[in-house]
């Protein structure tokens, strides 16, 4: 069993082979090799650590999770839409229900696997949030995420022009 210590400094125990699919704890334990002190986690709330761990459970015997992912280098012929669409099929029901949560837990979750190292689980959160935006106007996105628009209207309007190619 690893050790983890929260950012409230709660100890969590957790099985070493369901841990190394993060990254960053991989690294650190074949730095440091077997420990029975706690490995910190400074930038992980113990709520969010647990939610990242039953997530890693369940893919505990997922092909290539603990290895480090290459460069992904996509080949001329993958579109974005290709590359969407094998993530989809990979997604699993588990995968779909794991990310329905408030925003603040999803970005939290977010910034964690992102700290961790955990591209799967990045992967996934990201592709949640790209559906939350999916077709909305800007309107409707900073609604969404509670963003104030902080442009002049003189500012707004040069944007705009300035990208208006992207709107076609």
């Amino acid at each position: 069993m690893i050790k983890l210590r929260t950012a409230e400094g709660a100890v969590i125990s957790v099985e070493r082979d369901i841990i190394e699919q993060s990254g960053t704890i991989r690294n650190m334990l074949s730095d440091v090799g077997s420990t029975d002190k706690p490995i910190p986690v400074p930038n992980v709330s113990g709520p969010i650590l647990s939610k990242i761990i039953e997530y890693c459970r369940h893919h505990r015997n997922d092909p290539g999770r603990r290895q480090p992912k290459e460069t992904n280098v996509l080949e001329e012929s993958d579109s974005s839409d290709a590359v969407i669409q094998r993530a989809i099929e990979q997604m699993d029901e588990f995968d779909h229900q794991f990310c329905r949560v408030d925003q603040g837990t999803l970005f939290d979750i977010i910034l964690a696997a992102n700290f961790l190292d955990i591209q799967s689980l990045l992967d996934l959160a990201g592709y949640t949030v790209a559906n939350m935006v999916k077709g909305k106007s800007v309107e409707e996105i900073r609604s969404t995420f509670n963003i104030k628009n902080d442009f002049t209207p003189e500012e707004e309007e040069e944007v705009v022009k300035e990208n208006a190619w992207c709107e076609k």
